[in-house]
C-alpha cells in the first residue's frame, strides 16, 4: 500500500522507518489496540535486516570455511579445493533477505499495521508529510530511521563504496583498500581476506576498534596481520583516483596504494531527513530526545541510531517495545537500562564485550583486579593454525564484583551473551570461582581464571 485514502489518514501512531526499532514499536502498538501506520521508502526490514547485521553474518560464515578447511587436514580430512564462488554466495544471500523481508511485511500486516511504502517526513506536531504529497495525521509519531554511511568527504570519494554496496558486488574484487578502523572496517576486513582477496586497511588512528578494551584492540589488529592483512595505522587519506588497473587511493605522506575496489567504512550517521529541520539536533546531528524518547516537538518521539546513543539493534528494538507499551499500555516509571549491554565484533577472530574497559575502570574505581589469560584453543594443536583466545576479567576490588568482561577468540559472542546475564546479577569473582567448569571447553578458562595484575 502506498497511500491511504481520506477515510483512513488519521492514526494513533506514524513510524517513520521499518527497521528493527520501528517494526518493533508498530506491531507492540497495534497488539496494545492503537491504529498503526508505518511508512518505509526503501524495504521492510531496515539496515539489519537487509544491508547490515544478517547478510553480513552470512558473509563472515562464507569467509571462515577456507581456514576451517585448512584446519581439517590436521585432523585427518582431505579436501580438493575449487575456489570460492561469489555469484553463489551473493545471490543466496540476496534470498535468504528477500525471504526475512517478506515475513517482516507479514508480521506487520498480520498486525494490522498500515504500510506506507513511501518517504516520510515530521511536518509538526501531529503531521507527517509524504513523498506522495499527502499530509497524514496521528496523535503520536515515533522516528525510527536509523543512519547512514558517514561520506568520506576527499577528492575521488565517489570511487569508494560503502558497506551498503557489497552485497551487490558482481564479482568479489582480488585487491581491496578498505578506510576505517572501527567494527565495519574490521569485519568486512575479514571477510574480503577469508574469501581471497588481498585486503590492506588504511587507519587515521593509532589503535583499531575505539572505545573497547586495549587487549582487545591489541590481540584483534595482531591476528589480522599474522593472517597477512595490511594495517597502516595514523595513515590519512588523502584522495583516490581511477586508474587503467583499478583505482589508486594516496595517503597523507604520498604513499600510494593500488587496488580495485575501496571500501569507505569509516562510519555511519544519523539519519534525519525525517526530522524535516523540525525537530532539534544535536552537534553530532543526532535527533534530541529525553531520557523518555520525546522530541524537541510535542507528540513526536526518536528511537535508534536516529538518535546516536548506543546503535545496536537489540537496543533499538528495546526502546520500540518500551516506548510503544509507555504510550498504549500502562505507563513505564522504569527507564530502559543499557548500562551492561553486550557489543561483538564479528571480525576474524571474533570479540565480545560487556561491561567496562580495564581503561575505564581505572578512570571510575578506586582499586581493580585484572584477571586475563591467553592460550591457544585445543583444536588449533592439530591443525597448526595461528588461532589464540584471549580472555579477561575486570573486577571492583572492593566490592569483588566483576565489572567487565572480555574475549578474543571462537565463539565469542556466543560466550559472552552469557557472561552478560552475570554481570547484571552483579555476580562476584568469588562466585565465577565457585562455578563448576565445563571441561573440556574454551569457556571454562573465565571460571578458572586466576593469574592478575
Amino acid at each position: 500500500m502506498s497511500a491511504v485514502d481520506n477515510s483512513m489518514d488519521a492514526f494513533d501512531l506514524l513510524v517513520i522507518g521499518a527497521g528493527s526499532g520501528g517494526v518493533r514499536a508498530a506491531r507492540t502498538a497495534a497488539a496494545l489496540g492503537a491504529r498503526v501506520a508505518i511508512a518505509e521508502q526503501s524495504r521492510v526490514g531496515g539496515t539489519c535486516v537487509i544491508r547490515g547485521c544478517v547478510p553480513k553474518k552470512l558473509l563472515v560464515t562464507a569467509s571462515r570455511y577456507r581456514s576451517e578447511a585448512t584446519d581439517a587436514i590436521g585432523f585427518g580430512w582431505s579436501f580438493e579445493a575449487r575456489g570460492h564462488n561469489w555469484r553463489v554466495l551473493r545471490d543466496g544471500i540476496a534470498e535468504e533477505v528477500c525471504r526475512l523481508e517478506q515475513l517482516y511485511r507479514k508480521g506487520l500486516e498480520n498486525a494490522h499495521v498500515t504500510i506506507l511504502d513511501e518517504t516520510a517526513s515530521v511536518e509538526g506536531s501531529g503531521r507527517v508529510r509524504l513523498a506522495s504529497g499527502r499530509s497524514v495525521r496521528a496523535e503520536n509519531i515515533i522516528v525510527a530511521t536509523g543512519a547512514l554511511p558517514s561520506p568520506l568527504g576527499i577528492p575521488g570519494a565517489e570511487h569508494c563504496i560503502t558497506s551498503d554496496d557489497v552485497f551487490g558486488l558482481p564479482a568479489l574484487p582480488p585487491r581491496i583498500v578498505i578506510v576505517g578502523g572501527g567494527y565495519i572496517a574490521l569485519e568486512f576486513a575479514g571477510i574480503f581476506k577469508g574469501l581471497g582477496a588481498d585486503v590492506t586497511l588504511l587507519h587515521r588512528g593509532a589503535a583499531v576498534l575505539r572505545g573497547f578494551d586495549a587487549d582487545v584492540q591489541q590481540g584483534v589488529a595482531g591476528a589480522y596481520l599474522e593472517q597477512g592483512l595490511r594495517i597502516r595505522f595514523n595513515t590519512a587519506v588523502r584522495s583516490i583516483e581511477a586508474s587503467p588497473a583499478g583505482y589508486c587511493v594516496t595517503d597523507h605522506t604520498g604513499n600510494r596504494f593500488d587496488c580495485d575496489l575501496v571500501l569507505n567504512a569509516t562510519g555511519r550517521l544519523p539519519n534525519t531527513t525525517a526530522a524535516a529541520g523540525v525537530l532539534a539536533l544535536n552537534q553530532g546531528g543526532a535527533i534530541v530526545v529525553d531520557d523518555r524518547y520525546a522530541t524537541s516537538v510535542a507528540g513526536v518521539y526518536a528511537i535508534g541510531d536516529a538518535i546516536g546513543q548506543l546503535n545496536l539493534t537489540p537496543v533499538a528494538i528495546r526502546q520500540g517495545q518500551w516506548l510503544a507499551e509507555s504510550l498504549f499500555g500502562t505507563p513505564r516509571l522504569c527507564l530502559p537500562d543499557f548500562g551492561l549491554t553486550p557489543t561483538a565484533v564479528f571480525s576474524t577472530p571474533e570479540l565480545a564485550s560487556v561491561g567496562l574497559t580495564e581503561q575505564q575502570a581505572r578512570a571510575t574505581l578506586a582499586d581493580i583486579t585484572v584477571y586475563r589469560t591467553s592460550f591457544r584453543p585445543m583444536r588449533a594443536s592439530l591443525a597448526g593454525s595461528l588461532e589464540r583466545v584471549m580472555m579477561k576479567l575486570v573486577v571492583d576490588k572492593h566490592s569483588d564484583r566483576v565489572v567487565g568482561l572480555h574475549m578474543l577468540g571462537r565463539d565469542a559472542a556466543e560466550i559472552v551473551q552469557m557472561g552478560a546475564i552475570s554481570l547484571q546479577r552483579g555476580i562476584t569473582k568469588r562466585e565465577f570461582d565457585r562455578t563448576v567448569a565445563l571441561h573440556p571447553s574454551v569457556a571454562e578458562e573465565f571460571v578458572t581464571m586466576s593469574n592478575h595484575d
